[in-house]
């Protein structure tokens, strides 16, 4: 007689914990044979299952016949580790014994033999009981299986699943019912597809284009970016909201290069997404200004002026396009006729001139909605010196010169640089721009500091930054901050959070890293504060927090010794080596804000200045705890002051107290600083 070889022992078949005494498992063996799957299976098979209970029940309960089969464990486990005593079935306890196996979460072995089971020669007779068990056995237990996939993020392979078991439906033609579930749950999982084949290394080409390929099915069926009006309700039943598409969107991007981007938003463009043209506008951009190709600017210029009318004004747009082309005299025009009220103001109230100020905007446009959000771009790499110095720049500026016949740059308007270079495009470094105190102070970090913001454009955002006010057509108005922070694709289903930020207008650059928690990016060094506690001090041993439920006193020497770092590395002390600084500031803060530290140290560096910062936490209040994520929101007691070369204090933030929620991450074992929002 023909015996089949389940994959699983009698504890697991039953339910039981190896150490379970004889009136567990009796326990157990009722509570089973009441408790039948009700998915519809054959009476005669829902017998057999628990004439297979009842059998691993009997031999567990009889006490010789437990000790030699424990020992038969025991000899298996010594020989092979990875393996285990399997059943041996008659062929008539076939059905039965998937059952079991599958309801002891062994799903994927139960799909794959139940396929097996109806594959000839072994096919059952058609339309036997056999054959309607083992066809609705192997949806139930695809379905299940694929949600394993799922939970450890294998989501190509919960597809293939899935893409098996409906195959399988379709030849076996008798659970309709069946097959349309399992093809609503590849179609669900259509946007996790895509996140994990384009996320993958780029040496894995094969894996990434297919990953282009299913983003450019995903949008084709939700009718475009912004989705369409004549996909019905029933259509999109079970699919992503536009609220998560716009938040998926966001997270893939910063995988896709610069060239991808360009290429799938013209076509969609050529197909009449009008949002996707806008998209490309910026690609074009931030691949032109990111590899000096001049020419990707002047196409960029072009494919905006060509956009259909809508909400958005292309003026600041063109502006800082004509200006990154040496067109200063068109520049002036397109800035001038800006509609937006308080961008109007922004430029009229700016203490130096018209191209300084222009400038400002431009380079604050390029850091902000331009060069974020490309696998391949430097988002940091914002210097507007070495663009007008590079020479394919200079070469391509000269040549429109010649074509249009306009005027040298330097004959256009009253400049602040100091030099030029043949074509009248050297443009020194900013700091040429604000030579004297007041000019200096209206410098991007002055800005800030001083707390005056740049009115915003009108354009889509990165996943970095707050929404900006007036955004053109609902796709490119809708697109949004994600509302937690989430790694790769790794958030799983928390990459679909829907929450959208209605932030005001930033400042025209981001001192640090902006939040992904919060609207606004504003540091401690940027709150409004009203009194100060005792200087603490900044030298204080810092060591890893691993316990897994931090106490109150605990979280707040975390956050203190991130404050006492920060402060140190930002003074520039040299009582106290870089390294060990950012070791510091790496035992309780994640790279990314140790990279911040750094950056805005470098930039105090260049320009000769030195930040004194007192900050003390006086109190903490655990606002959400998992075992993985802890908020906290903390008063912290502030100060600082900004220092040039000769010791001067050229800028200071008044004492006081202020309100920070820092997010605090389990990395391993440690908990580290991840993120912080200020005034919530």
């Amino acid at each position: 007689m023909k015996l089949l070889d389940l994959p699983i022992d009698h504890f697991r078949l039953l339910g039981v914990s190896p150490s379970a005494d004889a009136a567990a498992i009796l326990h157990r063996l009722q509570t089973r044979c009441d408790s039948p799957p009700d998915q519809g299976f054959t009476h005669e098979a829902l017998l057999k299952r628990n004439e297979l209970l009842g059998r691993s029940a009997d031999l567990l309960t009889d006490r010789d016949d437990r000790a030699e089969y424990e020992s038969a464990l025991l000899r298996l486990s010594a020989s092979h580790p990875n393996e285990t005593v399997g059943l041996d079935l008659p062929a008539s306890s076939e059905v039965a014994g998937l059952i079991l196996l599958w309801e002891a979460h062994g799903a994927l072995e139960a799909f794959q033999m139940a396929s097996h089971g109806l594959q000839p020669p072994q096919a059952p007779a058609l339309g036997s009981g056999r054959e309607a068990d083992l066809t609705l056995l192997a949806a139930l237990a695809c379905r299940d299986a694929a949600v394993e996939e799922q939970g450890q993020r294998r989501y190509e392979s919960a597809a293939q699943l899935l893409v098996e078991g409906i195959q399988l439906q379709q030849r076996m033609g008798k659970l309709p019912d069946q097959q349309r579930l399992l093809e609503r749950d590849l179609d669900a999982l259509l946007p996790f597809r895509v996140l994990d084949l384009i996320s993958r290394d780029l040496g894995d080409q094969a894996s990434h284009q297919q990953g282009l390929t299913l983003l450019d099915q995903l949008v084709s069926h939700r009718g475009g970016l912004d989705g369409t009006d004549s996909v019905t309700s029933a259509e999109t039943a079970g699919s992503m909201t536009q609220d998560d598409f716009e938040s998926f969107f966001q997270q893939i991007r910063r995988f896709l290069t610069v060239q991808e981007q360009i290429d799938l938003f013209s076509r969609w463009s050529e197909e009449g997404e009008a949002e996707a043209g806008f998209l490309a506008v910026l690609a074009l951009t931030a691949a032109g200004f990111s590899r000096r190709k001049p020419e990707s600017l002047e196409q960029a210029r072009g494919r905006l002026q060509l956009l259909p009318d809508s909400e958005l004004d292309p003026m600041p747009l063109l502006g800082c396009l004509d200006l990154l082309l040496g067109n200063v005299r068109e520049a002036d025009h397109h800035f001038a006729a800006i509609r937006d009220a308080d961008v109007q103001a922004w430029f009229v109230q700016h203490p130096g001139d018209s191209l300084a100020a222009q400038c400002e905007y431009c380079r604050a446009w390029l850091g902000r909605d331009v060069l974020p959000g490309y696998r391949d771009v430097d988002a940091t790499a914002i210097d507007l010196d070495a663009w007008f110095a590079d020479r394919d720049v200079q070469n391509y500026v000269e040549r429109l010169d010649r074509q249009a016949s306009r005027p040298p740059l330097n004959d256009a308007l009253p400049l602040p640089w100091e030099t030029t270079v043949a074509s009248g495009l050297g443009l020194q470094a900013l700091d040429s721009m604000s030579t004297s105190k007041d000019s200096s102070e209206e410098s991007l970090g002055g800005l800030e500091a001083r707390g005056i913001r740049l009115p915003a454009l009108s354009l889509p955002q990165m996943p970095q930054l707050p929404r900006l006010p007036q955004l053109p057509r609902p796709f490119v108005v809708k697109i949004a901050v994600l509302a937690a922070v989430v790694a790769a694709f790794g958030g799983g289903l928390s990459l679909m959070l829907r929450q959208r930020s209605e932030a005001p207008p930033l400042s025209p650059v981001v001192k640090e890293e902006p939040v992904l928690l919060a609207p606004d990016d504003l540091d401690e060094t940027s709150l409004p504060i009203a009194t100060l506690q005792p200087e603490q001090p900044l030298d204080r041993p810092i060591e890893p927090l691993t316990s897994d439920a931090p106490s109150d006193k605990q979280l707040e020497d975390l956050l203190q010794g991130w404050l006492d770092a920060k402060a140190k590395a930002l003074a520039g002390q040299t009582n106290a080596a870089p390294e060990a600084v950012s070791k510091q500031i790496s035992t309780v803060a994640r790279d990314r804000l140790l990279q911040r530290v750094q950056a805005e140290r470098t930039a105090d560096a260049a320009l000769g200045h030195t930040k004194i910062i007192k900050a003390s936490v006086t109190s903490v209040d655990v606002v959400s705890r998992t075992p993985r994520r802890i908020a906290v929101k903390a008063e912290v007691n502030y100060f600082d002051q900004t220092l040039d070369r000769s010791g001067t204090t050229i800028d200071q933030t008044p004492a006081g107290a202020l309100t920070v929620t820092y997010v605090l991450g389990r990395d391993g074992e440690q908990w580290k600083l991840h993120e912080y929002i200020s005034g919530s």
